[in-house]
């Protein structure tokens, strides 16, 4: 959620039509009963040519449909300086599971290279990239890759109102690392300094690694 530049429409729902096979990683599935919410804390540097500056972010997974490659939660930044309060938003994300949805975004003004430019971003895309260029990953099979890609899109502002100052135009390339648990991301808006970095590290431990939560909203 940068600083606003320029008003933009967002879509309101996250769907995927694909058909196929392909099994969410193993690293996201929870036994049955372990319903718990996950959480992440971390900062979002949002420094532009002007100046350096980086606000400390909190993110909980509220809900998540690995069939359908969906998940949504709400992120909370603070100490934003034109804000009075913590901001809170409400996203939606796309599971890359090659499924429901492939590494190429098709919406939300990010074209083909647009997408490449940000995965790369990620050393762990970099064994990906010659079969994304090919068919956008659609034959890679992900069930087992110790990462899992991942775009989040911001909904609307929970606890503060449009004119907050700041803007939900764009989205986030997400990387979550089964081994350890954190968060990698860039967002991504054309009309926002490029490649604004999240970082962010669970604080909910499992047996085995990390996974995300597995209940939904009502």
């Amino acid at each position: 959620m940068p600083v606003r530049v320029t008003e933009s429409s967002t879509p309101s729902q996250v769907s995927g039509t694909n058909s196929g096979d392909t099994s969410p990683p193993a690293c996201t599935l929870l036994s049955v009963g372990q319903f718990y919410l996950q959480t992440f804390s971390g900062t979002q540097n949002v420094s532009s040519l002007q100046k350096e500056e980086a606000w400390r972010v909190n993110v909980r997974i509220q809900g998540c449909d690995l069939e359908h490659g969906y998940l949504c939660g709400t992120m909370e930044a603070l100490n934003v300086p034109m804000a009075d309060t913590p901001v809170v938003t409400f996203w939606e994300g796309e599971i890359v599971d090659t499924k429901n949805y492939t590494f190429y975004t098709g919406k939300w003004e990010a074209s083909p290279e647009d997408d490449k430019r940000h995965w790369t971003k990620f050393p762990s895309f970099s064994p990906l990239l010659s079969q994304v260029e090919v068919d956008g990953g659609k034959s890679l099979d992900l069930s087992n890759y110790p990462y899992i890609f991942m775009r989040w899109k911001e909904q609307y502002f929970v606890n503060v109102g449009t004119d907050c100052g700041l803007t939900i135009a764009g989205f986030y390339y997400v990387c979550f690392s089964c081994s350890d648990g954190s968060i990698s991301g860039f967002y991504y808006d054309p009309n926002s300094s490029p490649f604004q970095k999240l970082e962010l590290k669970s604080t909910n431990e499992g047996r085995s690694g990390y996974s995300f939560s597995s209940y939904e909203l009502q």
